[in-house]
């Protein structure tokens, strides 16, 4: 893959898990990373600005005036039985996955449309908007939600502004220990997917670079499934 010499990229989220990842091999591609989040990243030459990105209004102070990028990780897990999900809920997961993503966008999209080759946003989804799985009524409404903005903007920001989304399926993060707690319930997860094991921030991080990357310079509007083939593949 070309590094990312030249470039400058916002990861949202780059605290822990799948967006430190990025920040990092972006970094080690020679990027020039700014992040966002409540907390600053630990031991990761970026230039920090810390907010909370449900409290975002208008342009976000601190940026440079040009963006080559921007991903948004922040995510929820809040796996209920959908009589137990209330309103506060459903509010605070769509808060966290659209309204999040929402503002960061248009608190940065002046930088965005600066760069005379275009710039490129990656968001996230889940498997189990399209899975329909059990127990994530509140996560998959917002991350659906997600991926009609993906979609919706892709047309409107083109030719100038990519727009895409990774799919994820159970991944190692700090957001997913809880599931992951055991040995039992690591083995039991990897058997639920094809490739039989879960997903890194490795992997999750090296895609999102792709997909910024000018590898990726003819895909717009899609939502691109990196979850070990549980999605479309089923073992007999």
């Amino acid at each position: 893959m070309k590094n990312f010499k030249g470039k400058t990229i916002l990861v949202v989220g780059a605290s822990s898990g799948i967006g430190y990842e990025v920040a990092s091999q972006l970094l080690a591609q020679e990027a020039t990373v700014y992040t966002l989040s409540r907390r600053h990243p630990q031991n990761l030459a970026v230039h920090h600005l810390t907010a909370d990105v449900t409290q975002l209004s208008g342009d976000i102070v601190g940026l440079p005036d040009e963006l080559h990028g921007l991903v948004y990780c922040p995510g929820s897990i809040n796996l209920k039985p959908f009589s137990r999900l209330s309103k506060e809920d459903f509010l605070k997961d769509f808060e966290i996955n659209v309204v999040g993503a929402v503002q960061t966008i248009q608190g940065c999209l002046k930088a965005l449309k600066k760069p005379a080759e275009g710039a490129s946003i990656v968001l996230f989804s889940t498997v189990a908007v399209q899975m329909g799985m059990g127990f994530h009524a509140s996560v998959a409404a917002s991350k659906g939600a997600v991926e009609g903005l993906v979609k919706s903007l892709a047309a409107e920001f083109s030719p100038k502004i990519k727009v895409n989304a990774i799919a994820p399926s159970l991944t190692h993060t700090p957001l997913a220990q809880q599931l992951l707690s055991t040995p039992e319930k690591q083995e039991a997860a990897a058997k639920r997917h094809p490739l039989n094991r879960i997903g890194t921030t490795t992997e999750m991080a090296a895609t999102t670079l792709f997909l910024l990357s000018d590898s990726a310079s003819w895909i717009t509007g899609q939502v691109l499934a990196v979850d070990g083939g549980m999605s479309s593949v089923k073992t007999m």
